[in-house]
């Protein structure tokens, strides 16, 4: 082995940034492969996604293919002579891109494989109402998300934790697991473990219409509904007409009435379900930002009993 490696890594969101940085610092990345640019908001401004806008700083070279299987693409990763290819957050390799690397090519997934395989393994690990979490780096396979697994690292999930909050817990972790990946791939002495596939959980990515609240269900599920699609795409009620999103809840012991009946009361705003109370703690109204329940009230002077509907659209 030379004396650094030949390491591509290749993602596209936040998430991926600081093990992107953390592997340049210490192997100089030869080469950052990511999804093209893309128009983005209201003024559908054309911008690079966060792994680009990184590399471009750290100056290391990007690739943008269109698609993963063009003529010329695995040609052009062949040039960089790679050791080890790393992927967090990025697209489905085919095998003639993963195979291009020398050791190996490695995935960071956001779950505890073999559970929660797919698109949103953060958002359904909240959504379960798993008590533990974390991440697994595994060398790539052709289905995904099966590879023979590396390395884990584990993590407790907090009361009422939301998607959000757990991705920003595992972020700086999948840097330390990537590093830890890599010198454990370089120095020829590991061992891989395969998945047991009877263990398997998928975790598909998540659609708005997926996200509406049915008050029918018990408590605890509604709770781990709203905090597990919280920020994105947000769990959402009718509420006077208007769509309207609740961004985190708890479990209340309040008493309870009709399913999707609320009460604001003493500086709290609970809502009964099919069986038993959630708490909301954060809310977004139409055309706002988000607010902690304790602010919004602050301004709110309107109706103190009510009821969410399910929207009939």
């Amino acid at each position: 082995m030379k004396d650094k490696p030949s390491i591509i890594f290749m993602g596209t969101p936040e998430f991926s940034v600081p093990s992107l940085e953390a592997i340049h610092e210490k192997y100089n990345i030869k080469a950052v492969v990511t999804v093209p640019d893309k128009p983005k908001g209201r003024g559908k401004k054309v911008l690079p996604s966060p792994v680009k806008e990184k590399a471009l700083e750290l100056g290391i070279p990007v690739l943008q293919p269109e698609k993963l299987k063009d003529e010329d693409f695995a040609p052009q990763l062949k040039q960089y002579e790679p050791d080890i290819m790393v992927v967090i957050a990025f697209r489905i390799l085919p095998a003639r891109v993963f195979n291009i690397s020398k050791i190996a090519t490695f995935n960071i997934h956001g779950s505890l494989l073999p559970k929660f395989r797919g698109a949103a393994p953060i958002n359904w690990a909240i959504l379960n109402g798993e008590k533990e979490s974390g991440l697994t780096s595994f060398v790539l396979k052709e289905k995904v998300d099966t590879g023979d697994m590396l390395l884990q690292s584990k993590i407790k999930i907090p009361e009422n934790c939301t998607a959000g909050d757990l991705h920003d817990m595992l972020m700086p972790m999948a840097a330390d697991l990537s590093m830890q990946t890599i010198e454990l791939l370089l120095s020829g002495n590991y061992e891989l473990k395969p998945q047991d596939n009877s263990m398997a959980s998928p975790a598909p990515k998540i659609f708005n219409d997926f996200c509406e609240i049915n008050w029918d269900k018990p408590s605890k599920e509604i709770r781990n509904h709203i905090n597990g699609v919280s920020p994105v795409p947000g769990a959402w009620t009718i509420w006077n007409d208007k769509r309207i999103k609740i961004k985190r809840a708890g479990l209340s012991t309040a008493k309870t009435g009709m399913p999707g009946s609320f009460l604001i009361d003493n500086g709290s705003f609970t809502v009964s379900c099919g069986n038993g109370c959630i708490e909301i703690l954060e809310i977004q109204m139409p055309g706002k930002k988000n607010m902690k329940i304790k602010d919004f009230l602050a301004g709110y002077r309107a109706e103190t009993e009510g009821l969410f509907i399910h929207d009939n659209n």
